[in-house]
């Protein structure tokens, strides 16, 4: 029988690689660029900006938005990174913020963030005199007309199928596995099997040598 302890080390690479694959799937939003233009805390030449989406207690902020009609240009990989996750086919409403310490915060938009509304992976949000924006989003759905719902179903399905498949491979490799486990322990105790035979058999010869030579010592 197969020791559990090997099965579980053999196995345990292929659940690690199933739950990073499955985790893949999340539609993890984050900031690819942005451009303030107007700065609305007057006392401050440093505005506080930030970013949040409702229902999120947590907001995420800015540290390197400083300066209005400046650039900045981001990789992902920053420590506030990513922004916020959006469910398939289901929005949020978030906006960027600017940080007041007299009175209530400051609101550059508020919008409703969807996945349709990424195209190739990128969305940009551009307002008037407030900034310019851009989001990353490699998992979300990309839309580029105006049939959206046949779109995110096509895109849910393909999603579905491709879990599916990942579940069948892991199986299958699980299979493959266990099966090259059961063999190489038959394997194994053959070898061991034969290994004793031969031993027993040179025990016995040369048992029949010592009995050989015992025979041939002169008789007084």
């Amino acid at each position: 029988m197969l020791p559990s302890g090997i099965l579980i080390s053999a196995l345990f690479p292929l659940f690690v690689f199933c739950s990073i694959t499955g985790s893949n799937s999340v539609n993890v939003v984050t900031l690819g660029s942005i451009e303030i233009f107007n700065a609305h805390e007057w006392f401050h030449s440093k505005p506080t900006v930030y970013f949040r989406c409702q229902g999120e207690e947590n907001k995420t902020v800015l540290p390197d938005v400083k300066k209005t009609h400046v650039l900045y240009i981001f990789k992902g990989e920053e420590s506030w990174q990513p922004l916020t996750e959006l469910p398939d086919q289901k929005c949020k409403r978030c906006g960027f913020y600017e940080k007041d310490n007299f009175k209530s915060d400051d609101v550059f938009d508020e919008w409703e963030l969807c996945p349709a509304d990424f195209v190739e992976g990128k969305y940009i949000r551009f307002k008037e005199n407030e900034f310019n924006a851009t989001f990353i989003c490699p998992q979300c759905t990309a839309v580029a007309d105006s049939d959206n719902g046949q779109s995110q179903s096509t895109s849910t399905k393909h999603n579905k199928r491709n879990v599916a498949l990942i579940v069948i491979i892991c199986l299958l490799a699980s299979l493959i596995v266990i099966v090259g486990m059961v063999a190489a322990q038959k394997y194994w105790q053959k070898r061991k099997r034969e290994q004793d035979q031969a031993r027993f058999l040179q025990l016995f010869e040369e048992g029949d040598d010592i009995e050989d030579e015992l025979s041939l010592e002169p008789e007084f």
